[in-house]
């Protein structure tokens, strides 16, 4: 008698067996069938530990470029992570310091793998970190418009001081500004200004602008201005005078004598009380007109600076 064959033995705990199929699938999913990737990341460079008396002098690659292989899976994971390249600057001393950047250099997660790193080296010039006092010196070009001269140029602030490499501070005594156009200025004013900086202090401090206050003064012609009219009123009206004018050296602005045909009419002359009676001697004062807009007249001379009252 032909005995039937028994298949008990797979129903017999058939949960069992269906739900260690389904883990077993699941880790050779995981394990052996996850898709590997290959992917070039950037990572950056993180200085750790540089003493505060020392700075780095130059410019340098602060990132690196990784080609890392992985499950994909991880490599997802891995771009999620805030992952740098330390280095270690605890023990720097000035000068030269190769960094060798290779696979065991870079913190990546198990199960990546570092196939190539560029560059493989990174120099850093480490050096002193001095401050320095620089003071500012204008560059103009340029002549104010005619009647005009510059009387005075300042700058705000009239010195900086910088931090940086002792090497790249050495090189400068001062700094000098952009140039400034004064080409037919014909007011005062305040402008801006960047400050003309070497490659090295531009990377170093950025852009700097300052304050460039200009004042101009009028151009002053000296003039010898004669028949100025002789004003008695404070005496009377009656009072006549000998000489009937006077003679002024004075300072005019330029603008002014340009305009005006008659440069007395630019003076008042005022006699005054005699100070001794019997001579009949006058003081005689003189003034320049004062003209909105313009630099006063100046007075040097009177010639004479007495006159003779008439009885």
């Amino acid at each position: 008698m032909t005995r039937k064959p028994d298949f008990s033995f797979i129903t017999k705990h058939w949960l069992l067996k269906l739900l260690s199929l389904l883990i077993s699938a699941s880790l050779w999913y995981f394990v052996v069938a996850e898709d590997r990737l290959d992917l070039a990341v950037t990572i950056p460079l993180e200085l750790r530990n540089l003493p505060s008396n020392l700075v780095v002098g130059n410019q340098y690659k602060k990132d690196i470029e990784v080609v890392v292989s992985g499950p994909r899976r991880l490599i997802q994971e891995m771009r999620q992570q805030n992952i740098s390249r330390p280095v270690d600057l605890s023990k720097a001393e000035p000068g030269p310091l190769v960094v060798k950047n290779d696979e065991d250099s870079i913190p990546l997660p198990n199960g990546i793998a570092v196939q190539r790193v560029q560059p493989a080296n990174i120099t850093l010039l480490i050096d002193r970190l001095v401050r320095k006092d620089f003071p500012l010196i204008p560059v103009t070009k340029g002549k104010p418009a005619a009647g005009f001269v510059l009387e005075s140029l300042t700058l705000k602030p009239p010195q900086i001081t910088v931090s940086g490499p002792q090497a790249v501070l050495e090189k400068e005594s001062m700094l000098k500004t952009s140039v400034i156009n004064l080409d037919g200025l014909d007011s005062s004013g305040t402008f801006q200004a960047h400050l003309n900086l070497s490659e090295a202090l531009l990377n170093l401090i950025g852009e700097t602008v300052i304050e460039a206050n200009v004042t101009l003064k009028e151009t002053m012609l000296k003039k010898t201005v004669r028949g100025i009219p002789i004003d008695g009123k404070d005496i009377g009206t009656a009072a006549k005078f000998l000489p009937t004018t006077v003679t002024v050296e004075a300072e005019i602005p330029e603008q002014i004598v340009q305009i005006t045909p008659e440069l007395s009419v630019l003076f008042r002359a005022l006699a005054g009380q005699p100070a001794d009676k019997a001579s009949g001697e006058a003081p005689v004062q003189v003034r320049g007109v004062s003209l909105p807009g313009h630099s006063p007249i100046v007075i040097h001379t009177v010639t004479p600076n007495k006159v003779r009252l008439q009885p």
